[in-house]
C-alpha cells in the first residue's frame, strides 16, 4: 500500500531553464490516483442551527408540541389501536425510532440500548422479538437506575414508557405490513433504473419482476427482513443520473457507484438514509454542491466523492459526522476553506481534498485528529503555516501539501514526533530553512519530496538509515554552498537499497561527483543532477546502474569525454548532457541504446560527426546536438529516423554539403533546426514531405536557387525562417495559403517580383523581408514600391503585335498558294488536244 501511495501523488509544475528543451518535472507516472489525488481560505465553523424535534402525542406526556408526521395527528384524535389499523405500521415504527433518537440527542444521553432495540425491532418482525424487548428494556432499566434521574427529562422518560407499551402491545406491526417496506424498496430500485440511459454490460437485465429484487445484480438485502442494505454497481460504465427515490431505501447501509458516468447533482434525499455507512461515488461526472443533507447521515464512515465536478464549499456541518473515518473529495472544483469542524471527527483516518480551489489556512483544530493516517491537501491555494499541532499526530503516515502557498520552516524534530511517516510530499510551496536532521528517524519513509521550495544548507548525511526509501526529491531549492563536500550525503545513500528516484536538479551543489554514485541501488531508475555546479569527469562506473531509464546531468561543469560505457545502459530512455564542457566525439556505443527516446548533447565542445550507429535508436523522438563543433555532411542515418517525431536540432555547428533528399523521410518531426551551418545547394523539394512540421529553421547557411513551392504543402507550419542565405527568384504565391503560419523570415536574399498579399503576408509584424531590394507590391503597410505595370503593358503589346504579324504572313502565303493553284488549273484547261493522224496505204 505504501508503494502505491508513493506512485500516486500528482505532479507539480516546476521551473524551466531557458536551455532545456523540455520541462524539468521529475514526478512522472503520478496522475489519476483514485483516492489520493493532490489553493487558500479561512472558514469559520457555523454551529448547526438549533433543532427542535417535533414531539408527537404518542411521546409527549402533556399532549403538546408541533405535529411533525401525519401519524401523530391520527394518534392525537383516535385511540391507539384504530390508529395502527389505519396507518402503515412501518411508518409508525420508523417514526417512533426517529423521534426517540432525536429526544435522546436533545437530552445528550447515550441511549445505545434503545437504539439497538429499535433497530432489532425494525429488522426482525418475528416472535423472537418479544424476548429481545424484555431483555433490552431490562438492560436499559438497569442502566437508567445507575443514572441520576434528574438528568432525564419528563418527556424522555415518558417516551421510553410509551415506547415500551407500544412495542409490547403492537410488536406485530412490522410483521403485518412487511410487504409495504419491500414494495417501497422495489419501487425505489425501479426508479433508479429509469435514471440510467446507458448500460453497456447489461447490468440491469436482471432487474425485472421475474426475480426477487434481492437477487438483482448489485443488490444485497438483509437476511431476515429482506430489505435493501447494499447497492453496489461499481465500474460498469453506466451513464445516467441518480434518482431521488434512492432516499426511500431506508435500510441502505452501503452505496458504491464508483467508476461510472453518473451526471447531474447528488440528490438531497440521500439525507434520509440514516443507516448509511459508506457513500462511494468517486470517478463520475457529478455536478453541483455536496448535499447539505448528507451531514444528517450520522452513521457515515466513508465518503468518496473524488474525481467529479462538484462545486461549492465543504459543508461545515461535516463535523457532526462523528463516526466518519475516510473523506475523499480530491479532483473536484471545491472552493472556500477547510472547515475547522473537521477537527471534531475523532475517528477520521483519511482526509484527502487535493486538486481543488480551497483557500485559507490549514485549521489548527485538525491537530485534534489523533487517528489521522493520511492528510492530503495538495494542489490548492492554501497559505500560511502548517499548524504545529499537526506535527504531533503520531499516527500520520502520509503528509501531502504539494503546490500550495504555504510558508515557514519545518520543525527539526518532525520525524521524532511523526515516527510512522511514510510519505512527506511538500513540494511547490515557500518553505524555507534547512532540511530537518531528524528525517532519518522515520525509518519507514518511502517518499520524500521537498522540491520547488526555498530550502537552504546541506543535506543531512544520515539519510542512509532510510532503508525503505524509494523516492528522494530535493530539486528546485537553494541547497548546497558550491563547496567540495556538498555531495557528501551521496555516500550514505548507497545504503538505500530500494531507491528508485533521486533528484537534486537546480540547486547550488558543487564539487566533484563522488565515485560512490556507481554504488547506488541497482533499482535506481531516475537520476537527476542537472543545473548545479558539479565539476570533474563523468564517472564511467555509472554503467553499474543497469536499470537507469533517465540520466540528466545537464548544465553543470563536467569536463572530459562522454564515457563509451554509457552504451551498457540498455534501459536508458533519456540522456541529458547539455551545456557542460564535454569534448571529443560522440561515442559510437550510443547506438547500443536501443530504448533511447531523448538525447540532448547541446552546448558542449563535441567534434567529428554524428555516428552512423544512431540508426539503431529506433525509438528516438528528439535529438539535440546544437552548439557544438560537429562537422561533415549531415548523416543520412539521422534524416532517415522515422521515429523522430518531436525535435531535430543540428544548429550552430559546422555541417557542410547539400541537404540530402532523405530529409523528406522526416514525416513525423515537429521541429527541424539546421540553422547556422555551412550547408549549400538548393533546398530539396522533398522538404514538402515533412507534413508534420510546425517549426522550420534554415537561416545562416549558403542555400541558393529558388524557394521551393513544395513548402506550401506544410499545412501545419507555424514558423519558417530562411533568412541569410543566397536564395533568388520570386516568392511562391502558395505560401500565403499556409493557414497557421504566423512568422516568416525571408531577410537578406536576392528575391524579386510581386509580394503576395494574403495569409502571413498580410501581417506586417509576422513578416521580415529586410535585404531584398527587388521586391514590390504587397500590403501598403510594408512600404514596398509598386510593381512597374508599364513594362508589363509594353511586353504585352509587343507580344500581340508579333502575333498579328505572324498571322498576316501566314495569310499572305496562303493567298499566294491559292492564286498559284488557280492559275495552274486554268492552264490545264486551255491546253489543245492532239488527235492521231490516220493514213491510207494503197
Amino acid at each position: 500500500e505504501g508503494e502505491q501511495q508513493v506512485n500516486d501523488i500528482g505532479r507539480f509544475n516546476g521551473q524551466q531553464k531557458k536551455y532545456d528543451p523540455f520541462s524539468n518535472t521529475y514526478n512522472p507516472g503520478s496522475k489519476g490516483h483514485q483516492n489520493l489525488s493532490y489553493e487558500n481560505r479561512q472558514q469559520n465553523f457555523q454551529p448547526r442551527p438549533n433543532y427542535q424535534p417535533a414531539k408527537s402525542n404518542l411521546l409527549n406526556p402533556k399532549g403538546k408540541g408541533k405535529k411533525k408526521r401525519s401519524w401523530t395527528f391520527f394518534a392525537k384524535s383516535r385511540p391507539l389501536p384504530e390508529t395502527i389499523k389505519q396507518i402503515p405500521s412501518i411508518h409508525i415504527c420508523e417514526g417512533l425510532a426517529q423521534e426517540v433518537f432525536e429526544l435522546s440527542n436533545e437530552d445528550k444521553l447515550e441511549v445505545v440500548l434503545i437504539e439497538n432495540l429499535t433497530m432489532d425491532y425494525l429488522s426482525n418482525g418475528t416472535s423472537q422479538f418479544d424476548e429481545e424487548i424484555v431483555r433490552s428494556l431490562d438492560a436499559f432499566s438497569y442502566k437508567a437506575s445507575k443514572l441520576d434521574l434528574k438528568t432525564l427529562s419528563a418527556h424522555l422518560k415518558y417516551a421510553f414508557l410509551k415506547m415500551f407499551l407500544f412495542f409490547s402491545l403492537n410488536f406485530g406491526c412490522l410483521r403485518a405490513n412487511a410487504s409495504s417496506g419491500k414494495e417501497i424498496d422495489q419501487l425505489a430500485l425501479h426508479k433508479f433504473k429509469q435514471g440510467i440511459i446507458s448500460d453497456p454490460y447489461g447490468v440491469f437485465n436482471s432487474w425485472n419482476n421475474s426475480l426477487h429484487f434481492c437477487n438483482w445484480t448489485g443488490i444485497t438485502c438483509g437476511r431476515r427482513h429482506q430489505r435493501v442494505t447494499s447497492l453496489v454497481l461499481e465500474g460498469h460504465n453506466l451513464v445516467g443520473s441518480i434518482s431521488p427515490h434512492i432516499g426511500n431505501l431506508s435500510f441502505l447501509r452501503f452505496i458504491n457507484l464508483q467508476n461510472n458516468s453518473f451526471y447531474g447533482e447528488i440528490p438531497q434525499q440521500v439525507g434520509k438514509l440514516f443507516r448509511l455507512q459508506e457513500f462511494l461515488l468517486a470517478n463520475n461526472s457529478l455536478q453541483g454542491e455536496i448535499p447539505y443533507n448528507l451531514t444528517r447521515c450520522s452513521q457515515l464512515k466513508m465518503i468518496y466523492l473524488q474525481l467529479n465536478n462538484l462545486t461549492g464549499k465543504i459543508p461545515a456541518e461535516v463535523g457532526y459526522l462523528t463516526k466518519l473515518e475516510m473523506i475523499q473529495l480530491s479532483r473536484n472544483n471545491l472552493v472556500g476553506e477547510i472547515p475547522p469542524s473537521v477537527g471534531n471527527l475523532s475517528s477520521l483516518m483519511i482526509f484527502a481534498v487535493m486538486f481543488n480551489n480551497l483557500e485559507g489556512s490549514i485549521p489548527i483544530e485538525l491537530g485534534r485528529l489523533k487517528s489521522l493516517n493520511i492528510f492530503a491537501v495538495g494542489v490548492n491555494r492554501l497559505s500560511g503555516l502548517i499548524p504545529p499541532s499537526l506535527f504531533n499526530i503520531t499516527s500520520l503516515t502520509y503528509l501531502a501539501v504539494t503546490n500550495n502557498q504555504l510558508t515557514g520552516n519545518l520543525p527539526d524534530n518532525i520525524c521524532f514526533t511523526l515516527p510512522n511517516l511514510q510519505n512527506v510530499v511538500i513540494g511547490g510551496n515557500y518553505f524555507s530553512g534547512p532540511i530537518p536532521n531528524s528525517l532519518s528517524n522515520a525509518s519507514q519513509l518511502l517518499r520524500v519530496d521537498f522540491s520547488s521550495n526555498n530550502f537552504v544548507g546541506r543535506v543531512p548525511s544520515n539519510l542512509g538509515n532510510l532503508q525503505s526509501l524509494l523516492w528522494l526529491n530535493f530539486e528546485l531549492n537553494n541547497l548546497g554552498n558550491n563547496s567540495s563536500n556538498d555531495l557528501f550525503f551521496f555516500t550514505s545513500l548507497t545504503n538505500c537499497s530500494n531507491l528508485e528516484t533521486l533528484s537534486i536538479y537546480d540547486n547550488n551543489f558543487g564539487g566533484v561527483l563522488p565515485s560512490s554514485v556507481a554504488n547506488f541501488s541497482t533499482s535506481l531508475i531516475r537520476l537527476y543532477l542537472g543545473v548545479n555546479e558539479i565539476t570533474g569527469v563523468i564517472p564511467a562506473a555509472i554503467e553499474n546502474l543497469a536499470n537507469l531509464m533517465a540520466l540528466h546531468m545537464n548544465e553543470n561543469l563536467f569536463t572530459g569525454f562522454i564515457p563509451s560505457q554509457f552504451g551498457k545502459l540498455q534501459n536508458l530512455q533519456s540522456l541529458f548532457l547539455s551545456y557542460n564542457q564535454l569534448s571529443g566525439q560522440i561515442p559510437s556505443t550510443i547506438g547500443n541504446l536501443t530504448q533511447l527516446s531523448v538525447l540532448v548533447l547541446s552546448g558542449n565542445k563535441l567534434e567529428g560527426s554524428i555516428p552512423s550507429s544512431i540508426r539503431n535508436c529506433q525509438h528516438l523522438y528528439s535529438l539535440y546536438v546544437a552548439e557544438n563543433r560537429l562537422s561533415g555532411e549531415l548523416p543520412k542515418e539521422v534524416l532517415g529516423l522515422s521515429s523522430l517525431s518531436k525535435s531535430l536540432n543540428l544548429s550552430l555547428n559546422s555541417f557542410s554539403g547539400n541537404l540530402p533528399t532523405e530529409v523528406g523521410k522526416l514525416k513525423n518531426v515537429n521541429m527541424l533546426d539546421i540553422s547556422e551551418n555551412n550547408l549549400s545547394g538548393e533546398i530539396p523539394k522533398a522538404i514538402g514531405d515533412c507534413v508534420s512540421l510546425e517549426y522550420l529553421y534554415m537561416r545562416g547557411n549558403f542555400f541558393q536557387g529558388t524557394i521551393p513551392s513544395s513548402l506550401a504543402s506544410l499545412k501545419s507550419l507555424q514558423r519558417l525562417d530562411l533568412s541569410r542565405n543566397n536564395l533568388s527568384g520570386q516568392i511562391p504565391k502558395d505560401l500565403q495559403e499556409i493557414p497557421y503560419l504566423h512568422l516568416l523570415n525571408l531577410s537578406f536574399h536576392d528575391l524579386e517580383g510581386e509580394l503576395p498579399k494574403r495569409g502571413v503576408f498580410a501581417n506586417v509584424s509576422a513578416l521580415s523581408l529586410i535585404g531584398n531590394n527587388k521586391l514590390c507590391g504587397g500590403v501598403p503597410e510594408l512600404g514596398l514600391p509598386d510593381c512597374p505595370t508599364g513594362i508589363m503593358k509594353k511586353v504585352k503589346f509587343h507580344a500581340i503585335k508579333l502575333l498579328v504579324i505572324i498571322a498576316c504572313v501566314v495569310l499572305f502565303v496562303l493567298l499566294i498558294l491559292i492564286l498559284f493553284l488557280i492559275l495552274w488549273m486554268r492552264k490545264l484547261r486551255t491546253k489543245p488536244s492532239f488527235a492521231p493522224l490516220e493514213t491510207n496505204h494503197c
